[in-house]
């Protein structure tokens, strides 16, 4: 099995070469190269010309009662590094400011321990492209990479998280992450003097029209227990002080902690659209694009069953933690295929996204080491 010190070496050069979605292919090199080196006598190696950065790796079992995913991402952000760290990042303007480094890292330990203690049950490790932007997950499962030999009955993922101490697990019933779509919105009038409104159609006020109305679909239209966000933040309009603007954009994001949630919002947001259009004689064009962004709704069974072990495990500090806001994409994945994603905490004052973040390596062996029990008590089930 791979030592500390071996997995700290191999994060640290994952994040000296991080890379954009779907351009993953240095790193997906060098992750190649490490599975290679190790035992081989259960593993199986799968690329793919439809998703070429991706990697399936498949531990067979001694007596597979089920086929076990476990995920890792792998790509990074457009963020321009300060963290000073001797091992920043070596291509400009991108950073691994979301911690698939480590992701990746813990991916490859728990690997190496399964390539030399063969499990009960099959195992898929699935390194994931395009995590951060371009759907990867929902690339992959359209592409029917979880079929046949490489199905998957039950699907697995971490990400870190900085506000917990290093190495802890949380989890939590219900949804982990929010999912995400994206806002467009045109609206198209007929520009004209600033002299002479009433000859125009002037988009500006129904856009501060239809942005004031939207703020009602949250506070009035829905219900107040359950969680939602529309947030509309750019617009853009016009082109000099004296001329009524024939064409205005906003963009914005809606979030919701269910799939439900987010098809109500998407609905109410269409129906004020609509009405801005009717109201002001214009057109409006609404745009929704949420890809893969699905909630990260966890299954209840195998969930109860994670938190049931890492909770009661002396070795293990587990936490509840409430549902983030944040969009992932293991969240079309598991509203395919029953699973659980949990945070693995790194101990960091700088948060995800910055360019000053730096998960603690200290992480890496407990949360390793806590992930391979979960796996085995599941396997013995």
């Amino acid at each position: 099995m791979l030592k500390e010190a071996d997995l700290i070496a191999i994060r640290r050069h994952l994040h000296q070469i991080p890379e954009l979605a779907l351009h993953e292919f240095q790193t997906q090199a060098y992750l190649l190269s490490v599975i290679k080196q190790l035992p081989q006598d259960w593993l199986t190696i799968r690329t793919s010309k439809e998703l070429p950065t991706m990697i399936m790796v498949k531990v067979q079992g001694q007596k597979p009662k089920r086929t076990i995913g476990y995920r890792a991402d792998i790509d990074a952000l457009p963020v321009t590094e300060a963290t000073g760290l001797a091992f920043s990042s070596q291509h400009p303007g991108v950073m691994h400011a979301c911690g698939h480094d480590l992701h990746m890292t813990v991916a490859l330990g728990i690997l190496s321990y399964f390539s030399e203690h063969q499990p009960q049950d099959n195992l898929i490790f699935f390194f994931q492209p395009a995590e951060e932007a371009e759907s990867g997950g929902k690339k992959a499962y359209e592409l029917g990479l979880f079929t046949g030999d490489w199905q998957i009955d039950e699907f697995y993922g971490l990400h870190d998280n900085p506000n917990l101490p290093a190495g802890a697990i949380g989890c939590r019933q219900g949804t982990l992450f929010a999912g995400t779509t994206e806002v467009n919105i045109d609206l198209w009038g007929k520009s004209g003097h600033a002299a002479f409104p009433q000859k125009a159609q002037d988009t500006v006020v129904a856009s501060a029209a239809l942005i004031m109305q939207v703020q009602t679909i949250i506070s009035r239209e829905i219900n107040p227990i359950e969680a939602g966000v529309i947030t509309l933040g750019k617009i853009r309009a016009g082109s000099i002080r004296n001329v009524i603007a024939g064409h205005a954009r906003i963009e914005g994001t809606i979030r919701g902690l269910t799939q439900t949630m987010i098809e109500e919002l998407d609905q109410k947001l269409q129906a004020v659209c609509d009405g801005i259009a009717l109201s002001y004689g214009i057109k409006v064009e609404l745009e929704l694009n949420q890809g893969g962004y699905w909630p990260v709704e966890n299954n209840p069974l195998l969930t109860q069953k994670f938190i049931d072990y890492m909770s009661t495990n002396p070795e293990v500090e587990y936490v509840e933690t409430p549902p983030a806001m944040t969009g992932e994409d293991f969240g079309y994945l598991l509203a395919k295929i029953p699973g659980t994603m949990f945070w693995l905490g790194v101990a960091d004052t700088h948060q995800l996204h910055s360019a000053e973040f730096n998960p603690s390596e200290q992480a890496i062996m407990p949360g390793i080491t806590a992930i391979i029990g979960f796996l085995q008590a599941r396997m013995a089930q």
